[in-house]
């Protein structure tokens, strides 16, 4: 088969004409969408170095404030890039690209929800600040101290020595006990006497005993209140205030106020009662103890 050399490279040479009138065509275009570009790009990162400067007014997390500047950021170049390729008649690409990412980003919503969730915990964490670093709170079934708070899981320290992620998800739709909020902590200690003891001498005893501990709080009082009658005893609770959430000084005072009480009682004959149980018997018809019968049994040595 002959092969029509001129034919092909005049009809190569048509092509190429067509596509220099083009391209000449849109050599302003091109010329206007590169300045736009430019200047996009000098204006997006002026309005994120601005956004970050007023949302650090607003909010004092970091983390956060880098996520809501880079946002801006990402739309103002997104904008940016949109508008060059219109300028350059490429009106399509832009529809194809729009159809793209929302199709790619509702599939990513499915695949991702966990992690979107998580991170969008995390960002309404950072903002309500229901917890900070350094605060010594319980959620769910830990309890320790706050070392990091990322957008997608919040670290914290047990008292046991481990170390715990927990998810944002989880510490925002959980209760949270932070004893770091008042920046006090109560050791609230039961105790019970016995009913030959007078009350009134327990309570100034056992306070006399417990003010001076060091640590405890001067602005909250310690109190105590009588909860009631126990099998052998009369039961009490005081409540000891301390000037700190440590958990290191919480053990402490709680530990020298029951050394302290314990001594107190030894030297004011206060007696803390062991439980006793009393056996009943001849109650509404049934056997006395002088009545029944003691049996023993003897096992005789062998002769072998």
């Amino acid at each position: 088969m002959d092969i029509d050399v001129a034919k092909i490279s005049e009809l190569i040479s048509d092509k190429l004409s067509i596509w220099l009138r083009e391209i000449i065509k849109l050599l302003p275009n091109i010329a206007l969408a590169a300045t736009v570009l430019v200047i996009g790009f000098f204006v997006a990162k002026t309005v994120r170095r601005l956004s970050l400067r007023l949302i650090s007014k607003m909010s004092h997390s970091p983390t956060l404030n880098n996520l809501f500047s880079s946002v801006i950021y990402f739309t103002v170049l997104g904008i940016v890039i949109f508008t060059v390729l219109s300028i350059l008649k490429l009106d399509k690409a832009v529809t194809s690209i729009l159809a793209g990412a929302g199709i790619f980003g509702l599939a990513l919503a499915f695949a991702f929800q966990d992690i979107a969730s998580n991170f969008i915990s995390g960002i309404f964490i950072s903002v309500r600040k229901p917890l900070q670093v350094g605060d010594i709170v319980k959620i769910k079934d830990y309890m320790g101290k706050i070392e990091v708070i990322n957008l997608r899981d919040t670290v914290m320290s047990t008292f046991q020595g481990q170390t715990v992620i927990i998810p944002n998800k989880e510490v925002f739709q959980n209760p949270i006990e932070n004893y770091s909020y008042l920046k006090k902590r109560r050791f609230d200690l039961d105790i019970g006497v016995s009913y030959g003891d007078d009350l009134d001498k327990v309570k100034r005893v056992t306070l006399d005993a417990v003010k001076d501990i060091p640590g405890i709080s001067k602005e909250f009082e310690t109190t105590l209140f009588y909860t009631g009658f126990g099998d052998s005893s009369i039961n009490f609770s005081i409540r000891i205030w301390i000037d700190t959430a440590e958990q290191l000084a919480y053990k402490s005072v709680g530990s020298e106020a029951i050394m302290r009480i314990k001594k107190a009682y030894d030297a004011n004959d206060i007696m803390i009662p062991f439980p006793i149980r009393t056996l009943d018997f001849g109650i509404k018809g049934g056997q006395s103890l002088s009545e029944m019968e003691l049996v023993t049994k003897y096992d005789a040595p062998s002769k072998d």
